[in-house]
């Protein structure tokens, strides 16, 4: 045993074998196709991407919740086809005042 540590080689093998160690805990942490660094970037991607997802989500119920009232009010309907879609009923002259601009 103690004449192993005293052995050059064997310092050799254990210096070499750390840096292949070190190298190969390097190249994973920085250079791979799944290096620390795109992970991070990945997951910070992924937080963006739940967060517009839940913006999304929230319109859209908010979308659903204007297209039930407009079903049940035909006021409601009508008045978007008049004002929105120029819509008119047959006979019926239409209009358009408009506000100057100051």
């Amino acid at each position: 045993m103690k004449k192993e540590l005293f052995n050059p080689l064997y310092w050799k093998r254990s210096l070499l074998m750390s840096f292949l160690g070190l190298g190969l805990a390097v190249w994973f942490l920085f250079f791979d196709t799944y290096s620390l660094l795109t992970r991070v970037q990945l997951e910070w991607r992924k937080t963006e991407l739940i967060e517009e997802k839940q913006q999304l989500d929230a319109r859209a119920q908010q979308l659903r919740q204007e297209l039930e009232e407009l079903a049940k009010e035909d006021q409601g309907l009508e008045k978007i086809a008049r004002e929105e879609y120029g819509m008119k009923k047959p006979g019926e002259t239409v209009y358009k005042i408009e506000k100057p601009d100051r």
